[in-house]
């Protein structure tokens, strides 16, 4: 992939790339934000949190985004872990808060050492792909379920939700999500489900939680983070990038975006990884026919996610004006093709199936044992199955 002899990011962003770094932020924050305000609500944050963790990831993002995409002339773009955040609605509530920065932290080492050490690759050998694809569906099929008990609570609000996600999928795909949170939105505040009192425009405020580090939350926490953001995040985003021709290398950016982690866990970030979906909007033709001029739409995009993040505080205050059925039904919506794809690729070798399928049941049946979550041991579950069902080649 050529560059330019010198670096000019105003001169070589175009209409098109702004605008598809605008798109990969809207993507970004209306698929999987509401996990997260779900998450801290169940875990019992204080509003304050929950916008200290927006506005910790935002930074992350903008930062790593920018840095990356300008060092290497690549639309590197960075996103939180959606899949992250999914696993943190059951899991969040099970240990204190501080324990579960110490969690963080520990991913992000983690992340750190396998981009010092080069061994990014050599941990997936040991979790096949398809295990991996199916603990993140088990993950997400449990969010998936809420639609259903969101349609028991507003019928006709989320009914409308699921049809409008329906038609504009057919239509218009990229904005499938966008749509049915509109219409939802509208839905709502027409049947005075929405109480905008105690929304205001406000920048947020970083708050800052002292780590403490427990084995229980390491296990509980910070394995699966780990295991989701090297099969989820960081392989599926360098995948994107390599077929879009680009070479940027594997190990400094995992390095950067797990150091910029470790840096933001104290104010609630969970990690900050390799985007796959955002990446892909950013390094395709649609960003910019030029190759060496797509590096461009990462950087607005970063650039976007920084001014949202500021605004924190307002972006938890919105959602919390929303009724729980319309936060429950939009992130079921704004994962289903996850799941689809993770179920897909669990099933995708025929020696791995029973051992991917029993990985998937047990991560989605919430089981837990000795404080330990489901995550954990539906890898165990499913290394066992694959040790002891996988014929030998002959």
């Amino acid at each position: 992939m050529t560059s330019h002899a010198t670096l000019r990011p105003l001169a070589d962003s175009s209409p098109s790339t702004l605008i598809a770094g605008f798109v990969a932020m809207l993507t970004a924050y209306t698929s999987s934000l509401v996990l997260m305000f779900q998450a801290g609500q169940g875990a019992g944050l204080s509003s304050g949190q929950i916008a200290s963790w927006i506005w910790s990831l935002s930074i992350g993002m903008a930062l790593c985004s920018v840095l990356l995409s300008l060092r290497y002339r690549a639309p590197i773009v960075v996103a939180w872990s959606t899949p992250g955040a999914a696993l943190l609605i059951s899991s969040l509530p099970t240990v204190p808060y501080g324990e579960a920065i110490g969690a963080f932290i520990a991913t992000s080492v983690l992340i750190v050492v396998c981009g010092i050490t080069g061994s990014f690759e050599r941990i997936m050998r040991v979790i096949p792909p398809s295990l991996a694809a199916a603990l993140l569906a088990g993950i997400l099929f449990r969010i998936g379920l809420e639609i259903c008990r969101a349609m028991e609570i507003q019928p006709l609000l989320v009914f409308g939700m699921f049809i409008t996600y329906l038609l504009a999928r057919r239509w218009a795909a990229r904005y499938a999500v966008l749509a049915a949170l509109s219409l939802g939105s509208m839905l709502a505040y027409s049947q005075g489900l929405v109480d905008f009192s105690g929304v205001s425009l406000e920048l947020a405020t970083p708050v800052w939680t002292t780590p403490a580090f427990s084995v229980a939350a390491m296990i509980s926490i910070g394995l699966p983070l780990f295991v989701v953001a090297i099969a989820s995040q960081n392989m599926p985003g360098l995948a994107v990038l390599r077929a879009e021709g680009y070479q940027a290398p594997a190990s400094p950016l995992l390095t950067v975006t797990g150091l910029a982690s470790i840096v933001l866990a104290p104010f609630g970030s969970h990690g900050v990884h390799l985007a796959a979906i955002t990446m892909a909007i950013c390094s395709g033709p649609q960003a910019h026919p030029d190759p060496a001029r797509r590096y461009t739409a990462a950087m607005w995009c970063g650039l976007l996610c920084g001014v949202v993040g500021l605004f924190g505080a307002t972006l938890a205050a919105l959602f919390a004006a929303f009724p729980q059925a319309l936060v429950l039904s939009i992130a079921a919506l704004a994962l289903l093709g996850s799941i689809s794809a993770g179920l897909t690729q669990a099933m995708s070798e025929p020696s791995e199936r029973e051992a991917a399928l029993v990985t998937f049941l047990v991560t989605a049946s919430g089981l837990t044992l000795w404080n330990i979550g489901s995550a954990v041991w539906a890898l165990v579950a499913g290394l066992l199955t694959l040790l002891i069902c996988r014929r030998r080649p002959r």
